[in-house]
Formats: structure tokens, sequence, C-alpha cells
């Protein structure tokens, strides 16, 4: 992102070796956000009732004195951690398939899911007060067709894509004449990934657990009753993350595609999209294009956000299973898979596995 703002890591990126100094400051941003985030929830687990839910208030957690050993010993332990999983994922992606860190963090999500089906079997045999069970045959079906939909959903948007249609005219380099041709430029409806409910979820935590800790120090109500309207569940917190969504959808898409780099190499190749001049007129036509793609993707983005949100806290649904119905744990994993799938298909390509491509292509890819 901070290649957009700052021209220096811009014009570096399109240099020689750019991306590989590129890549050493992000080990170096990584290294002092790791101290930083380890540092403050040093802090955090000190006052465990202000974080962990139905943790006694004059207990503690922190048994070692002095508190400053403490402090050093989680953020280092914390930060080494990070440091070895992402050295780990640098590891994988130069010597495997696919992105190292997505996979590292698609099997930590799947490594809950033999947590998510003990909390299903739970759900249909825990009985309440009355003795009666909670949730019957027909809640099950229910549940079965909405993670259905909602993976058929995510997998449509992910790969959905709008075909920009482009003609390239006949050119002459030296003696050379190249013919033209007709092509096509993708602009996808997802442009931004799960980018966006990951910034809205991490921005919305911080101010409910300031609010937190501010009323139960000066003792005031009023901070009190902020935090609770700001926790997941509410119609505030769920109003403002819906929109937090949308906004950074529009704000990813405004850093990371640059419709007047793309007309400007369009033109300098001598292509141009059927009906739309060259120039700025091409830059227009990509900007009102993508804003309106964005508007559909941030939307689905919005609603699969919110729907385990409002399983858990409205249909008392466990966590453990809410959760892969939606937000970033489903974003991420089928992301994940699909392009794991796409890299293993172009490899065997290269190899000419014709035979086995057949049976396991992936239909509408190629």
């Amino acid at each position: 992102m901070l290649q957009a703002v700052v021209p220096f890591l811009s014009k570096l990126a399109r240099e020689e070796g750019g991306r590989t100094k590129l890549v050493q400051y992000g080990r170096v941003l990584t290294l002092f956000l790791c101290l930083g985030q380890g540092l403050f929830m040093a802090f955090g687990w000190e006052h465990a009732s202000s974080v962990f839910t139905n943790f006694p208030s004059n207990q503690s957690l922190v048994l070692i004195h002095p508190i400053w050993w403490y402090r050093i010993q989680t953020t280092v332990i914390l930060t080494t951690g990070t440091i070895l999983l992402m050295w780990l994922g640098e590891q994988i992606t130069d010597r495997g398939i696919g992105n190292g860190i997505s996979l590292i963090i698609t099997v930590g999500i799947l490594a809950r899911l033999p947590q998510g089906g003990q909390g299903l079997v739970d759900m249909f045999l825990t009985r309440g007060a009355m003795g009666e069970h909670r949730f019957n045959i027909f809640h099950f079906i229910a549940l079965l067709l909405l993670l259905f939909a909602v993976i058929a959903g995510v997998v449509a948007v992910t790969q959905a894509e709008r075909k920009i249609p482009v003609q390239y005219a006949q050119r002459v380099v030296g003696r050379k004449m190249y013919s033209g041709g007709s092509s096509f430029m993708p602009l996808r409806v997802n442009y931004s990934g799960v980018m966006p409910v990951i910034f809205a979820s991490a921005i919305l935590m911080v101010p409910g657990m300031m609010l937190k800790v501010l009323g139960g120090r000066f003792r005031w109500k009023v901070f009190d009753e902020m935090a609770i309207q700001l926790q997941p569940g509410t119609l505030v917190y769920l109003t403002l993350y819906g929109l937090m969504i949308l906004f950074f959808s529009y704000f990813w898409v405004a850093t990371q595609f640059n419709e007047l780099q793309i007309s400007d190499d369009m033109k300098k190749s001598g292509g141009y999209i059927p009906g739309v001049r060259p120039g700025q007129a091409t830059s227009n036509y990509l900007h009102r294009t993508m804003s309106r793609i964005t508007l559909a993707g941030a939307i689905f983005l919005t609603i699969i956000a919110v729907i385990p949100i409002i399983l858990s806290h409205a249909m008392m649904i466990p966590q453990t299973v809410a959760q892969f119905f939606g937000g970033t744990s489903l974003l991420i994993m089928v992301g994940v898979m699909l392009d794991t799938m796409r890299q293993m298909e172009s490899h065997l390509l290269m190899r000419h596995y014709d035979g086995f491509l057949k049976k396991g292509r992936i239909k509408g890819r190629f």
C-alpha cells in the first residue's frame, strides 16, 4: 500500500532489484510491528479481566516478578515466533507451490475444523432449561444449505471478472511488421480480496478495548456503555463494520489499481478499447468500470463478513461453528485453495500432463 503513497517506494518497485529491497524493508517493518504488538499484548495480559471474558477481576494472570522481566520475555517470544513463521513462509514460497504465508494461515484455520465439528455435535445434543433440544434436524438442514450457498458464492465472486475487450492495431518496428489482434483485460470483481474485512475488524477492535479499559480505570458508566455498543453483534457494530468494509474496498482499489498507467501502457503498445479514445478517455472508462464492479464486490464482502457475527450473537450458534460460515476464515481458505490449484494447473501444463488435466481441470478456467 505504501508504494502507491510514497514516490520513493513506487520508483524502487520499477527498478532492477527493487523488489528484493522492498522485501527487506518489509522484514524490518515486520520486526518493529511484532515488537510493538507483542509489548501491547503483554500489557493486556496483565489485566486479564479486561481481555478475557469470565476471568475474575481480583486475580492476576501474570505470576512472574519483576513485571518487566515478564514483559520482555513475552515480547521476545512472540516476536521470535512470528519471525520464524515469516521465514518458513518464504521458504515455502521459494521451494513450493503458492504463497507460503497464506498456506500457513490456511492450515491454521483448517486445524480448527475438529473443534468446529465438536461444537456442531454439541449444538444438537445440548438440552435447554426445560429439557428440550434447542436445535433440531431442520436447523441442521438450514445450516448445511447456508454453508453450500456461502461457499458457492465465495468461489463465484472470487473468480468473477469483467472482461474489457482490447484491440491492437498493426505496428511497424524497424523492418518487422506486427499484425494486430484482439484480446481482453480482466478486471476482478473482488479486487481487494479479504483485506477490507481484515482492516475493518482490526480497527473496530481498538476503540472497544480502549473504552473498556478507560471504563474500568475511571469508573465512568458512559465508557462502559460505549464499549458495549461496539461489541460484535450490536447494531452499531454491524453498521460501522459494513461501512468500513465498503470504504476499504474502494480505498484498496484506489491505491492498487492505477488506471492512468494502464492507459499509457495500452497507448504505447498500440492497443485501445473499441469505442473509447486512447489516453484520458480510456483512463476514465476504466475508472468508471472499476468503481461499479467494486461496489458489487464490496457488498458481497459485507454480507459474507456479517453472516458469522449474526449466527454467533443473534442465533446463539457457537463461535467455533459460525466462523466457517463466512468472515475472513472462509475467504482466506477459498482464495488460497483456488490460487494453489491455479498454480498447480500451470505447472502441469508446462510439463504437458494433459491426460491428468482432463479429469482435474476446473471448469471455466481454461
